[in-house]
């Protein structure tokens, strides 16, 4: 799994990618509590990504580790007042302070509750207030939008969401719209959309503090959330899911219940949010889409491409030029005669600046994505599109490396309908599996499908059960990850997977709000299960004892389970080989802490190594290889796969 934080990520998920390094970090220098972490990333880092907090602060395991305490009751613990919550919660804030609007004093009296300062966080704090108020003063988004950017810190930019919400709720109608207006020019772009749903959590669920200050919080916030639904920058479904969530009494309650049915249920409520903080500057997104639609049918007719690039200027909506782009390559596909006006539009406005390099990528990334559907109506949409992907790169205003591969090749059809059918069985497995708990019968069902026919489906079933996990409780969380632990695939494989995953996290924090954290949590817990084979070789490599009694610690106090040690040490075997290139006693080495490992009680007795792998009650690996008495092998010991 080394691999998986030293692969740069792609332009499309650098973000989400970047957000979950973080995520993944905070866990494991925390939660898991892992004193030698630091060296063990440094070395796994050595060429590849690292985060800000890695660079700036390689000793805060230890220090992490001590002061990281929670109490699952309490605010921030398993759940945000109430709130079930994800794999492990993440606390945000790190520190109580009395001005915050999340503030609440039964957590100055709750003696099991640490906090640990984050000065990242508190420097984001100090700055976003700062931006937010300049932003009230000269109503200039761009800069705001920039100096967001120039923070280069998006994992905290939920707070922005509710420092500038919960700011304007305090002010006058002009700056509740241009809050409004703010954050519909940051969405996606500046602000990724998990953040702002994260936004808007943390301001429902701090409505009990807010409303001591602002005594029409109920209605202001309410009319906020409403705003955001017609901007489409949340979706509905945050409605019901908050209210699930919130525990009863809260006036958070009272907020949902309010946006859904004093302002959403409402005739023409569309129109009659947009205009109630005199926002008739505004337009809803129905309305540019129309605006759109007429300036692309026009400009097709006429040909005015001044004319066009004027109506594109005067949306005053760069944060959804995306749409334009995707509108206007569709109509290209279904009207031949325009293509080329179409596409002569487009380049123009990509020279003069008009429509970035990411929105037009994001234009062609939703018609890919939607590609299936168009087909219904264009049959031969997938090589038109093809087409038209090649003609844009080829005249340089489109970037076709960012974009995903449009295939309509006969055998990757083929390909795509093994996939899908494989999908649904493995749905079935993981399903019966959360029931049973059986993983051998899972490793069972899973040898009868033959995935060695195509490369993609063990890493399909990573991902399906990841995702099903993710949406359950924290039961069947564990027990996903220690069915990932025990399926033994390739690491490889289980790389993919987990790509897929951040592939698609926007698309699942739409029904799972905690993804990012989720996901954190498993990629931290795989993180983990490799811990043991990096430090044995760390310990052959350097004869580092040091790490050793790490291990132990770890071992003694239930960090590495006995399936984790004895998968890591099979992990180990299956290496020696290459091992050996670089440290000639390896195999000697690794006979003695074998030895040594079955001694401190790590490994069972019956732990021995040789080419032959076979499964164990319990679900994972047993290896065996013959050791003389100075601890060589039979020349067994590079273990294929089962």
């Amino acid at each position: 799994m080394g691999k998986l934080v030293s692969e740069t990520p792609s332009p499309s998920n650098a973000r989400i990618f970047s957000s979950l390094f973080e995520n993944v970090i905070h866990l494991l220098l925390t939660q898991f509590r892992l004193p030698f972490l630091s060296e063990l990333i440094e070395m796994d880092l050595g060429e590849g990504y690292k985060s800000n907090e890695h660079k700036v602060q390689p000793h805060a395991a230890s220090e992490s580790a001590d002061l990281h305490s929670k109490d699952c009751t309490t605010k921030g613990g398993c759940g945000e007042k109430g709130k079930p919550g994800g794999l492990v919660d993440m606390d945000d804030n790190h520190f109580i302070d009395a001005k915050d609007p999340n503030y609440s004093s039964s957590e100055e009296t709750d003696k099991t509750t640490v906090k640990v300062i984050n000065p990242r966080f508190e420097e984001y704090k100090k700055k976003a207030s700062v931006i937010v108020e300049e932003y009230f003063a000269t109503d200039d988004g761009i800069s705001t939008a920039n100096e967001l950017k120039d923070l280069d810190m998006p994992s905290y930019s939920y707070y922005f969401v509710k420092k500038l919400i919960s700011m304007a709720m305090d002010r006058h109608d002009k700056e509740k719209e241009m809050a409004a207006v703010l954050l519909s020019s940051l969405y996606t772009d500046v602000i990724d959309p998990r953040q702002v749903y994260m936004g808007f959590r943390k301001l429902v669920e701090s409505a009990d503090d807010l409303i001591v200050d602002i005594p029409d919080t109920v209605d202001v916030l309410a009319l906020f959330i409403a705003r955001a639904v017609v901007d489409d920058i949340l979706p509905p479904a945050f409605l019901k899911k908050e209210i699930d969530a919130l525990p009863e009494g809260a006036k958070g309650i009272d907020v949902i219940k309010r946006a859904e049915k004093g302002y959403l249920s409402a005739p023409l409520h569309a129109e009659v949010i947009e205009r109630r903080w005199g926002g008739s500057r505004n337009k809803t997104v129905e309305d540019v889409k129309a605006k759109i639609d007429n300036l692309l049918v026009e400009y097709a007719v006429s040909g005015d491409k001044k004319e066009a690039i004027r109506c594109i200027n005067d949306l005053k909506v760069p944060f959804f030029h995306h749409e334009i782009v995707k509108r206007a390559i569709v109509m290209a596909m279904e009207r031949k005669k325009a293509e080329g006006k179409l596409l002569d539009l487009l380049k123009t406005a990509s020279e003069e600046c008009l429509i970035n390099s990411s929105q037009i990528s994001k234009g062609f990334t939703r018609i890919i994505d939607m590609i299936d559907d168009l087909s219904l109506d264009i049959p031969n949409a997938k090589e038109l599109l093809q087409s038209l992907i090649a003609k844009a790169a080829s005249e340089g205003w489109l970037c076709a490396s960012s974009l995903k591969q449009v295939s309509f090749s006969e055998k990757k059809l083929v390909e795509e309908s093994i996939v899908r059918a494989f999908k649904a069985k493995a749905h079935a497995i993981i399903q019966e599996y959360f029931l049973t708990g059986d993983v051998l019968e899972v490793n069972s069902c899973l040898e009868s499908e033959n995935l060695s026919s195509i490369p993609e489906l063990k890493a399909v079933f990573v991902k399906r059960l990841i995702m099903l996990a993710m949406d359950r409780k924290k039961r069947e969380k564990e027990m996903a990850s220690v069915l990932l632990s025990s399926l033994y695939f390739p690491a490889d494989d289980v790389v993919t997977g987990f790509s897929m995953l951040i592939e698609s996290a926007d698309d699942i924090a739409l029904d799972i709000p905690v993804a990012v954290e989720d996901l954190a949590m498993f990629l931290a817990r795989a993180v983990v299960d490799d811990v043991v084979k990096k430090s044995l070789v760390t310990v052959i490599e350097k004869k580092n004892d040091r790490v050793w009694k790490l291990l132990e610690e770890c071992f003694n106090s239930g960090i590495i389970t006995p399936i984790q040690m004895t998968k890591g040490f099979g992990r180990v075997a299956e290496s020696l080989d290459d091992l050996c290139l670089d440290v000639p006693d390896a195999r000697k080495q690794f006979g003695s802490l074998v030895e040594r490992a079955k001694r401190v009680g790590w490994l069972d007795s019956s732990f021995s190594f040789n080419k032959t792998a076979c499964l164990m009650e319990n679900g994972y690996h047993s290896y065996s290889v013959v050791l003389d008495g100075n601890g060589n092998g039979n020349g067994n010991g590079n273990l294929g796969e089962n």
